[in-house]
């Protein structure tokens, strides 16, 4: 007879990442979906065997990791000297804080939105398969972002020094008004490695802030379970 939720002891369980036939989960979303299934049969109780999640499943998961950490680096990449050094300072003149705040979001709403996701998959994290999943979700999209947060970083760092006067004039004349460009451009370099900076250390707390949210709720549970075990023993 099935269990509660539909997952009894006589389900028939297709290994992720299967070749037979099996489901393989493509985007973070499917990659959520596929943790959320894990989570449902192991949270029941039930033991999914070992070998459920295959060597080529994890690799898919850590595969979608990579891709997610990798879109979102490059939006930012994109977007960043876009906002920062041309819209914010030359077009959208504004002393808002408001306004100026949520246009310097633009950049980052990839990257948040998915690290809330991953840290709400982090209430997911107990049973050895789902953790095991949760795991090479995680770490492929850490090292990416811990990757192009350090790329971010350098790449402001050489553009910093190589900034010199002469260097910026002798690009600014290749414009129609050097002049602008030129002053526009100074005003601003200050800027470069503070922005770089902020960006990278955001990066970072995007990569890990899931481990965090995961390894708290952990505990937490952990604590619970004690302490409902303390008061079934009580005589």
């Amino acid at each position: 007879m099935a269990e509660k939720g539909g997952y009894g002891t006589n389900t028939t369980i297709i290994p992720l990442g299967d070749k037979g036939g099996g489901y393989r989960p493509r985007t973070i979303i499917s990659a959520v979906s596929e943790i959320q299934q894990f989570y449902v049969i192991e949270s029941q109780g039930q033991d999914i065997p070992s070998d459920f999640l295959t060597l080529e499943g994890s690799l898919d998961l850590f595969k979608i990791g990579v891709r997610s950490g990798f879109n979102e680096g490059l939006f930012i990449m994109l977007l960043f000297p876009l906002f920062s050094f041309y819209l914010l300072p030359f077009v959208i003149d504004t002393s808002d804080l408001l306004v100026r705040g949520m246009v310097s979001l633009v950049p980052y709403l990839a990257l948040v939105i998915n690290t809330l996701l991953c840290i709400y998959i982090s209430r997911y994290y107990v049973g050895n398969i789902t953790r095991r999943a949760i795991n090479s979700l995680f770490i492929g999209r850490g090292l990416t972002l811990l990757l192009k947060g350090f790329l971010i970083y350098v790449i402001y760092q050489l553009l910093f020094r190589l900034s010199t006067t002469e260097y910026v004039w002798a690009v600014a004349r290749k414009f129609s008004n050097p002049e602008k460009v030129y002053y526009g451009y100074l005003s601003i370099l200050p800027e470069l490695v503070p922005l770089a900076t902020e960006t990278a250390i955001g990066m970072c707390l995007a990569a890990i802030g899931p481990y965090i949210a995961a390894y708290l709720l952990d505990c937490w549970r952990q604590r619970k379970k004690t302490k409902n075990m303390r008061k079934i023993q009580q005589p």
